[in-house]
């Protein structure tokens, strides 16, 4: 009898610690190197980069002429500012989790982030005109208000840019449930605030036939398959003077920045409280993400083919696909108990959009939601509380939270695993008793 209850506990200690990526694999891969053939492009260079960026001072501080124009020395000057501390940052920075051959890139993107999110603050510092004003030292076309302007004779090449970022959405997203979801929540908000943006304004066919199903579904749909193609893909490096052809040698370089591996995003929403939780979380800073790309043009007045919406928007991508790897380690990983810096960042960035709406135009965002509009909300968000306490509360049919101090390395005696699974028993952690375990694909078997 003991020998089975031992065997029992041990299952219900699997079920708890089990993980949807292998993480002591990519830990012990996580310092992949070259055979040497490659080291130039693995060295961080800081010498040779603080003697190149020293060159650069003395000649602007020795040989060259003073210019007499205050706004231009200005404006070289604020982007000489922005140019050392990226400089700085991507030789000094610490490495980033995404599983890049090469890290000055993420380093770079994350370096990026923190000068967005500063020049976010500087403007929620100002009024809106200034605010305005300021954004034509980017351009000097800019700051004029937008004209009211159709969108229905655009809805073919609009289409495309919605089926190529659904794509690009999914590759960072990796996974089918939640992409679908996010392109749904996102047609409703369109009809929820069709009274406060203009643009929102659609017939049920383009919202539900256009984006839904032909735009945004095709965009999925080909992001999945771009997404197993990844995963089956064997990623084999090899040195680049053992390719005898000198195409093969250059490919061989280009490659050196493209990911070495790949790992799948296994979000399991309903396998715990906490996934459940955070995953509503990131369900909704994402929404208001795409919120903020139409509020800011229309508080700032950027027309949307403008250069520096199509940047944000490209930007966000690198932004989100570091932040969603790190968002995934911080759930799956028993042993990771930090919040990765690119998630910080991206949050804050998101807040600090919005706050900059709310700020700049209060009388837009105040204006108050149609009686059936909020009759929806207030319908949807109760069954959504009531559904999350029936499952989690009630049912109790999920894995739970591993508790503070357990560890998914830590050795556990029989009677220290007798122990905890009573524990867990008397608390009710486990409905009528069912235990359940975990096969190879993942799958959830009945023992």
């Amino acid at each position: 009898m003991a020998a089975v209850s031992n065997k029992h506990d041990e299952v219900i200690y699997k079920l708890h610690t089990a993980t949807a990526h292998d993480w002591e694999d990519q830990r012990r891969h996580k310092d992949l190197k070259d055979d040497g053939t490659m080291s130039f492009f693995w060295r961080a260079h800081t010498i040779t980069v603080l003697v190149i960026f020293s060159c650069i001072l003395v000649y602007v501080a020795v040989f060259e002429n003073q210019d007499v124009d205050s706004s231009y020395n200005m404006k070289r000057g604020v982007l000489a500012m922005i140019g050392a501390f990226l400089l700085f940052g991507v030789i000094q920075t610490p490495r980033a989790v995404q599983t890049t051959t090469h890290p000055a890139f993420w380093r770079l993107v994350l370096c990026l982030s923190i000068v967005y999110e500063l020049a976010l603050v500087f403007l929620l510092f100002q009024n809106v005109s200034d605010a305005r004003k300021a954004l034509r030292h980017f351009d000097s076309s800019l700051g004029e208000p937008l004209p009211e302007k159709n969108y229905g004779g655009q809805a073919r090449w609009i289409c495309s840019d919605a089926l190529f970022g659904w794509w690009l959405k999914t590759l960072i997203l990796r996974d089918w449930w939640l992409c679908t979801v996010l392109s749904i929540m996102f047609e409703i908000l369109e009809y929820t605030l069709e009274h406060q943006l203009p643009n929102f304004s659609e017939c049920w066919w383009d919202h539900w036939i256009m984006d839904a199903i032909v735009c945004n579904g095709l965009g999925i749909y080909l992001g999945m398959k771009t997404l197993k193609y990844l995963t089956m893909k064997p990623y084999h490096w090899r040195g680049m003077w053992n390719i005898p052809t000198y195409s093969g040698k250059m490919k061989r370089v280009a490659l050196q920045f493209t990911p070495y591996s790949w790992t799948d995003f296994d979000w399991k929403p309903t396998s715990s409280l906490k996934r459940w939780t955070a995953m509503l979380f990131i369900i909704a800073i994402f929404l208001l993400a795409e919120l903020n790309t139409f509020y800011l043009k229309f508080v700032l007045w950027v027309p949307p083919e403008h250069y520096l919406c199509l940047g944000r928007l490209v930007f966000f991508l690198f932004m989100g696909a570091a932040s969603m790897r790190e968002a995934f380690q911080y759930l799956d990983d028993p042993t990771c108990k930090k919040f990765g810096r690119q998630s910080w960042l991206v949050i804050a960035v998101i807040i600090t959009e919005f706050l900059i709406t709310i700020r700049f135009d209060w009388e837009t965002i105040s204006k108050p939601l149609p009686r059936h509009i909020s009759m929806f909300w207030s319908i949807g968000l109760v069954s959504l509380l009531l559904w999350t306490l029936w499952k989690f509360y009630i049912k109790k049919d999920v894995k739970h939270d591993i508790p503070e101090g357990d560890s998914l390395h830590t050795k556990h005696s029989p009677q220290r695993l007798q122990s905890d699974s009573r524990h867990r028993f008397a608390n009710g952690s486990f409905a009528s008793g069912e235990v359940r375990s975990r096969s190879r694909n993942g799958s959830v078997q009945r023992s």
